[in-house]
């Protein structure tokens, strides 16, 4: 699995969460355990007051390193950064 299919499908499911009125259907590769691992540092990094899905994908791929050690390995066991 790429890295950008990773941090898009991240990306996809926090902005997803978010939205109130869109009815988004994640993709395959958010995983439960993706999202339980990742969810509260990418809304607390990277949804700011009006978050898009790019912005969101964005900042996942560029604060990486500032995510929590448990949705850093998640990331990783994806694929993520190879």
């Amino acid at each position: 699995m790429s890295v950008k299919r990773v941090v898009l499908a991240l990306g996809g499911a926090v902005v997803a969460n978010v939205a109130v009125a869109e009815d988004f259907k994640l993709p395959p590769e958010v995983t439960p355990q993706l999202r339980a691992a990742c969810e509260t540092d990418v809304r607390r990094l990277c949804i700011g007051a009006k978050p898009t899905v790019s912005k969101v994908k964005a900042c996942v791929a560029f604060k990486y390193f500032q995510l929590g050690k448990k949705c850093q390995v998640e990331l990783a066991s994806l694929g993520f950064g190879r």
